[in-house]
Order: structure tokens, then sequence, then C-alpha cells
């Protein structure tokens, strides 16, 4: 074996973003991932975009992140022909994703205990937004939606404007980190015992879970956090924690210094007034703005250079375009491609995750529309055609560029 997964098979039914990237990062690490999408149309993800443009003038970036390193097999799910043949497919199977509505996947025949049914060992794993019950359970449980009920938009932003969402899809992608954190607790525990289980994700749980050191001072210390007014990083930080401007327009975030190093670096002497923690606090706007007039005073490598000699934690504020230049991410060969049949040379972020011994690697671009069909119904003993059938009956669509 040179992938930590290999043999472990995915019966992906899950769209937009927490399932497929929690089931692309199996398959990175080399798991036999089957995306089931719906017939014709495929994953919702396929026809959303940024930007109002395509890659390769088709495809959808939103897709194409998180999608690669799998098969697609397009089928009609209403379809009892398919019920069947899925049935069979999860008779080797090791794992079902899935992140529809509560309830929606069940009512066709698609729940745990059906799966169960025929395979005792399967993993099912069901993604949310709010969990299988209670009084959310019908709502949509779309990112920015999470974001606000669990906490994360009011605690970020200015005090003197509207809450601010994270500039990307916190939520689910934390959901899909549970999401591969249970599956994998879930394999090891029937490599031990021989028993499949349910594993319930959902994303207001996830977010709630990862805010867990502001819930606990919030609960235990009778304080709600305030936004402050200027470039603090966090409603519950003192200055100089925070987001600064320089000379020639860039900005250099700063987290933890002693503050007398901070103010002895940037030669001004004027802040020693405020060195004292319930000072830096109580005062943490005015202390933001002083701060501020002194570091657009030095230009962004020239501060940067200054803060790190003093061992200030520090670092440049980039955008996504001189990020993926920045020389650490070069190093570490972060940004990489692979080639789309559509769009043409994708270029992507590379696995995360480095391991000596069984690497995680990009083998597949993100597939078409039941590209793999006809291959995957061949691996399960159909034949020509009885394949031809179902492609004819509409119950399978296959795009093959």
């Amino acid at each position: 074996m040179n992938k930590a997964l290999e043999g472990v098979r995915i019966l992906d039914f899950s769209h937009l973003l927490q399932g497929p990237f929690a089931t692309q990062l199996l398959g990175d690490m080399g798991a036999d991932v089957i995306k089931i999408e719906r017939a014709g149309a495929g994953d919702m993800f396929r026809g959303m975009t940024f930007f109002a443009k395509w890659v390769g003038g088709s495809e959808s970036p939103n897709f194409l992140a998180w999608n690669r390193n799998k098969r697609s097999i397009a089928l009609n799910l209403k379809s009892r022909k398919v019920h069947a043949i899925i049935m069979e497919m999860a008779k080797s199977a090791d794992v079902v994703v899935q992140n529809f509505r509560p309830g929606v996947l069940a009512k066709l025949g698609y729940g745990y205990e059906d799966f169960k049914a025929v395979n005792p060992r399967i993993i099912y794993c069901s993604g949310s937004g709010y969990g299988e019950e209670g009084p959310y359970v019908e709502r949509p449980g779309q990112d920015m939606l999470i974001q606000g009920l669990a906490g994360l938009i009011a605690n970020t932003g200015r005090g003197d404007q509207a809450p601010v969402p994270a500039g990307a899809g916190l939520a689910d992608q934390i959901g899909a980190m549970n999401m591969v954190y249970g599956i994998l607790s879930a394999l090891y525990y029937r490599e031990k015992t021989g028993k499949g289980q349910k594993i319930e994700v959902n994303l207001l749980a996830g977010l709630l879970a990862h805010l867990n050191q502001e819930y606990v001072a919030v609960l235990n210390l009778g304080e709600d956090f305030v936004r402050p007014n200027s470039g603090i990083g966090h409603p519950g930080m003192q200055a100089p924690f925070g987001i600064y401007e320089t000379k020639d327009g860039g900005y250099v975030s700063i987290a933890m210094s002693p503050f007398k190093t901070l103010y002895e670096v940037l030669e001004a002497p004027q802040l020693a007034v405020y060195d004292d923690l319930k000072t830096l606090f109580d005062k943490r706007d005015e202390v933001f703005e002083k701060v501020n007039a002194e570091t657009k005073k030095f230009g962004t490598e020239d501060l940067l250079a200054r803060l790190l000699k003093a061992d200030i934690w520090c670092a440049e504020v980039k955008d996504i375009r001189r990020a993926a230049e920045d020389p650490q991410v070069t190093h570490m060969g972060m940004i990489t491609s692979y080639d789309h049949p559509r769009g043409g040379k994708v270029r992507v972020v590379a696995p995360a995750v480095k391991m000596s011994e069984t690497p995680a690697t990009i083998e597949r671009p993100a597939p078409l529309v039941g590209q793999h069909g006809r291959e995957i119904l061949a691996e399960f003993g159909l034949s020509k055609d009885e394949i031809a059938a179902l492609e004819a009956s509409g119950d399978m669509t296959v795009d093959a560029a």
C-alpha cells in the first residue's frame, strides 16, 4: 500500500461544500470515492461560481475546488432499479457520506438502516446544518447563516459598523473536518470490533466547538465581547493585537509582543504611558490609533524587518494572489495544478497534510457529471446492455468529454 486509505471505498452522495470537501480529503489519502450525483445536472455546485465567470468558459471554480480524486456516476435516485444497484454497491462499500437535509435520503431508501441491512459494517456519515431533529431542523443550513447563529459574525468587524462574516466558508469547512475526524475514528473502531456505525455532524455544533474559548470566556467571566471601533483583531483582546497600515499602502498584523518592545521598535517612547494590561484593554481603540500613526511612518518591508528582529509576532497581510506567491507557500509546494478536460490547467491548493510513508497526491481532476458511470457499473458486474438500458431510460447520464 502506498496510500493510507487504499482499499477504502466511499459512496459519496454529498453536494455543495461540506461533504465534498470531506470526501476530497479522504480521496487525497487514497480512498476510492464514488461521487453519486443527480442525473443530468449533477452536484448543485456545478452551477455556482464567483465573479460571474467560469474556468475554461464552462467549469465552476467552486466545484473544481472540492471534487478532485473522485469518480462520478450520475443516477436518478428515485428509480427502483437504481436503488437496487446502489444497494449492491453498498455491499462492498466502507463508508456512505451525505449532506442532504435530514430525512431526504431516508425517504428514498438511502438512510442508515437501509445500508446497514445490506452491510452491517457500513459507516454512514450524515452532515446537516443543525442536526437531525430540533426546532431548526427544517431551516436551510447555509454557512453564513451558521456563522451568524453561532456568534462568529457578531465578534467580527468594527464596533461602529455592521458585523462582518468571514471571507470563506468556515462553518462548512469545519464541518468537513469533523466529518473526516468522525469517519477515520469509526474506521479505526471498526478495525478493532468489526462494527459499523452512524455518524452525525452538523455545522452549528461544529462552529460552536471551534468557538469554545470565546464561549468559555463569556459564560464564565460575566463579560460579553464588544467589538472595538478600531482594527483590533479580536473583541476580547487588548491593544496592540490587530492590523496596522504602512507608508506604502500595505498592512501588517501584529499579534503578541511586550508593548514596551513594540514602542521601542517604532521609536515612539510617548506610548509608554499605555504600558499596562488594563490600560491596553480599556483604551485599546486609542492605543490602536496611536500605534497606527507610527506604523504608517515605515514601509511594509522595513516595518516587518524591524518587528521580526525584535521577535514581535507579525506578518504581512496579503490578498490571495500575493499569498499564492509567498516564498513560504512556494517552498511548501502548496499551489499546484491538475489538467481538466474542459477547464484546462486548473491551479489548486495542494493537500495540506504531509505523510512520510503514504503521501497524499492528486490522481484525478474533478470529474464531469457521471463521467465514470460506465466503468463503475462494469466493476459491479453490470453488462454493457444493462448499462446502455440505464442510459436510454434516463436513470443514468454520462458526460465524457
